[in-house]
């Protein structure tokens, strides 16, 4: 089920986007209304019925965002996450009508970016792609940084690569977001509705699985090896500091 916001939502060229978004449902109505409405503000969409359709559309055509249903016959949502994971960082937002945080969990853990269930109001979830392609995208040349250096840690906002003592780490788009808010607030308690305000958007600040599910990525990948947290603290009820290193 889908609730409509204001008309103007569907007019052609909203944003001049000429951006690819696969949509992955095995409800037909659900996918011709994501059609129409994607279409309708600039975006050019191919839809599939399950996850095996997906990755066969992908092999000749690649999506700049994936919008996944969970529940469908064949290869589900989550499997396909985990499968478009293993090559690609593309943004991926899941629609679902389980609303539980253990699923929302499971699914972030999977490699989703973003979770929305269902009946979804279209406004929130155009809002939400927009979101998703604008920070994967490249920063604009007026970004007066094209690069973070503090402590420890190089982030290069061009080409999107993180180094931790000259040891390159891979990281979703996600949680390159994530990390390079951190580094530009360095040592400094960032609360939980700050940061899920500034890498989900205003309309996620009540998601704090969020944060732990990226956070715990973060580290699997950026602390020592002995298992000891050097970089991100958890500031309890709060937030979390980053604390970069001499």
């Amino acid at each position: 089920m889908v609730t409509h916001g204001g008309a103007g939502e569907f007019m052609a060229g909203g944003n001049g986007a000429r951006h690819n978004i696969l949509v992955v449902d095995d409800e037909p109505q659900i996918t011709r209304v994501l059609r129409t409405a994607l279409s309708g503000y600039g975006y050019l969409v191919r839809t599939a019925g399950d996850g095996d359709e997906a990755a066969e559309v992908m092999r000749g055509w690649t999506p700049d965002l994936v919008i996944t249903d969970l529940a469908m016959p064949n290869m589900g949502g989550l499997e396909l996450c985990r499968r478009v994971r293993t090559k690609s960082k593309v943004p991926i937002i899941v629609l679902s009508v389980r609303g539980e945080e253990k699923v929302k969990v499971e699914a972030l853990d999977a490699g989703a970016d973003d979770y929305v269930t269902k009946p979804f109001n279209m406004n929130e979830l155009l809002a939400r792609v927009r979101a998703a392609l604008r920070r994967a995208g490249m920063p604009s040349l007026e970004d007066e940084a094209k690069q973070i250096e503090v402590g420890d840690f190089r982030i290069d906002l061009l080409t999107r690569v993180v180094s931790v003592k000259e040891r390159e780490v891979r990281l979703t788009p996600k949680e390159f977001d994530l990390l390079t808010y951190l580094a530009r607030h360095p040592n400094k308690v960032i609360t939980h509705r700050t940061l899920l305000a500034a890498v989900w958007g205003d309309t996620s600040t009540e998601q704090p699985e969020y944060l732990r599910v990226f956070i715990n990525h973060l580290r699997n990948k950026l602390e020592p090896e002995d298992g000891s947290t050097r970089y991100l603290v958890t500031e309890p009820w709060v937030g979390y500091r980053f604390e970069p290193g001499e």
